[in-house]
């Protein structure tokens, strides 16, 4: 389904009872954020924001992506995996062999189907352009500041269009934009991304780069601009496959190289120097649920601002999961599950990126096992898929396993685990984003093979686990005076050979050491896991255990056994200092919402007709920041 218009998708949500609107006058300096951290985590209230009030003359909209519902309406789909069977009965036609005539005749309305899906640039000006700002200026826009300490406001849902000097192909990608003066932001893109690929010949040829930012018209144009595409495919032949229509282009006005959606809401042109000195950009409350810190980033000089007559400004928070990022992220779990079986991993059935995980940092596949070693042949053939290759823990299993069942799914995996032979430590690029690696962009990765095994892979014999009967958390936390929390419930419950520590590092190398001296312990020997996180983090808290844990641990460098012949793995989550780990690089805060915030929205909630009072989701994880800045002093 195509949507002629951003105001069209949200009078779809308005008539579905999935958008509130917010008449009061709310901040975008902060206020709106919070307001959406807190709708956006409570399940049974989350909805689709309007703020109809934002202190200029353009409505703002956030969360409208942000429930599995609304993103099924984004894409006009009923179900994700709709989208997956849609691309996989399209590859299926395509490929299949042709023997005659009749079946190639056959193909032409296939084909014919496909090119209407292709973008178009149409004559004239479109309804983007409208309005054209005379002296254009972004302090005209309702952007926001997220969380306190962020370095500024930024622009969070723009769709980036760059091409290449050379061939002209076109990129569209999302990164954040920082404001720094009315007419000036960064382009916060990372080294891995194809804009900054642009950007490189660019500043070979020494000749300014053209840039244009689109906000609004379909959502399906926002999240075509996310899609871990090839780079020799067009985000907007995506958008065309998703919403059965093309894309119309129209050329920019100061800008006429790039093309942009005639129906988006608002268009920002400019350009980037490459010559340019760099600017000092960030710090941003960021996915991962922590700040990414400052660093240099090209300047984007805004040379015109043009927009519909009735456009709304759209927006996203990001941080501490879930946020509205998830179901993006979900979705494109489930549309890009099918190309990647249908090409290079032909043996996977299923895949699953759970929130805690935010995105690259976990990810569960089952596979349709059928030889000794083809755990790790799918594990390398992942880790070498585009965009896979930032994951940092892979998990397989195989079976008919359902990988939203965790209690389930986690019994067979350590059922089928033998932690000396099964789990995999590797190295290779990373997520410029993940604080934990000891270099930028550069750090380690494991794979854990939960699949059942041949006979060619068992090397010990398989013993069913129980916990010890005589395991006592509270004597062994007497024991060891560090450890402020014991997560046994799974190991005691479930029959899962796991536990959870939170632990208060005071020396170097105190995490090994512990482990080797649990490890020791008679009531702990059946144990195959253990999993150290900071003494701030609930133990028993299983999805905020597994969201730090994802985060602060380098597979490679932060794995070790003990115990008899050395078969308890364990794996340190904790924050990593120069003290205590000889950790050079800066080590961010997690996010939360600063006091003032948290109070002004308390004051105008009733104002806002959301219902009864949302308690701030910051309040919970106030205690586990080091200090209020966005980097962690030692």
């Amino acid at each position: 389904m195509a949507y002629k218009s951003l105001e069209a998708f949200i009078e779809a949500l308005d008539k579905a009872g999935e958008l509130v609107r917010i008449q009061t006058f709310v901040d975008p300096v902060l206020e709106i954020a919070e307001i959406a951290d807190r709708v956006s985590k409570t399940p049974d209230r989350n909805k689709a924001l309007l703020f109809e009030n934002t202190g200029t003359e353009f409505p703002l909209l956030i969360n409208g992506m942000g429930s599995e519902k609304r993103m099924c309406m984004a894409l006009g789909v009923n179900d994700l995996d709709d989208v997956a069977r849609d691309i996989e009965n399209l590859l299926k036609t395509m490929s299949a062999p042709k023997n005659g005539l009749l079946e190639k005749l056959a193909m032409l309305p296939q084909l014919s189907k496909f090119a209407s899906w292709m973008p178009k640039v149409v004559s004239g000006h479109g309804a983007c352009q409208e309005v054209v700002m005379q002296n254009p200026d972004l302090s005209k826009l309702p952007i926001l500041k997220c969380w306190p300490k962020d370095g500024g406001r930024f622009i969070t849902l723009p769709a980036i269009h760059t091409k290449d000097p050379l061939n002209g192909t076109r990129n569209i990608g999302m990164y954040r934009m920082q404001v720094f003066t009315d007419t000036m932001t960064a382009m916060h893109w990372h080294k891995h991304k194809v804009s900054a690929r642009h950007y490189n010949e660019y500043k070979k040829l020494n000749k300014k780069m053209p840039v244009a930012v689109a906000l609004g018209g379909d959502p399906v144009y926002t999240y075509a601009a996310t899609a871990p595409l090839p780079e020799n495919v067009d985000e907007y032949m995506l958008a065309g496959f998703l919403r059965k229509k093309r894309v119309e282009l129209v050329k920019c006005i100061t800008q006429p190289e790039i093309e942009v959606p005639a129906d988006a809401d608002i268009i920002i042109e400019g350009y980037v120097d490459p010559n340019e000195e760099l600017i000092w950009e960030g710090p941003f409350g960021d996915h991962t649920g922590y700040y990414s810190l400052p660093d240099w980033y090209p300047r984007f000089h805004v040379t015109a601002i043009t927009h519909k007559k009735k456009a709304v400004y759209p927006a996203t928070i990001v941080g501490i999961p879930p946020q509205e990022d998830a179901w993006i992220g979900k979705a494109t779990e489930r549309i890009f599950l099918t190309p990647m079986k249908m090409t290079m991993v032909p043996e996977i059935k299923d895949m699953n990126m759970p929130v805690e995980g935010v995105f690259h940092n976990l990810v569960i596949a089952s596979i349709n096992k059928e030889y000794a070693g083809q755990g790790q042949k799918v594990m390398n053939a992942m880790w070498g898929a585009g965009q896979m290759m930032f994951n940092k823990i892979l998990v397989l299993t195989d079976g008919n396993k359902d990988l939203n069942d965790y209690k389930s799914l986690a019994q067979y995996v350590f059922n089928n685990l033998d932690p000396v032979t099964d789990v995999y430590f590797s190295q290779g690029p990373m997520d410029v984003l993940d604080h934990s690696c000891s270099k930028l962009g550069f750090g380690g990765k494991m794979c854990i093979d939960g699949t059942k095994k041949w006979e060619e892979e068992i090397v010990h014999p398989h013993i069913p686990f129980s916990l010890a009967p005589a395991f006592d958390k509270a004597k062994i936390m007497q024991q060891y005076p560090e450890i402020k929390g014991i997560n046994d419930k799974l190991a005691r419950d479930w029959q899962i050979a796991v536990l959870f520590v939170a632990v208060e590092k005071n020396r170097q190398g105190h995490v090994l050491e512990l482990h080797r001296q649990l490890c020791e312990e008679a009531t702990v020997q059946n144990i195959k896991m253990i999993l150290y996180v900071e003494h701030t983090v609930h133990a028993d808290d299983i999805a905020d255990v597994l969201w730090r844990f994802c985060n602060n641990m380098d597979p490679r460098r932060d794995h070790f056994f003990a115990g008899a012949n050395n078969q308890v793995l364990g794996l340190d989550g904790t924050r990593k200092t120069k003290k205590f780990d000889n950790f050079d690089r800066p080590w961010p805060n997690i996010i939360a919402a600063d006091e003032a915030t948290i109070k002004a929205v308390d004051a105008k909630w009733q104002e806002l007709h959301l219902g009864s009072l949302i308690t701030s989701p910051s309040l919970r994880y106030k205690h586990q920041m080091y200090g209020e800045e966005a980097e962690v002093e030692d």
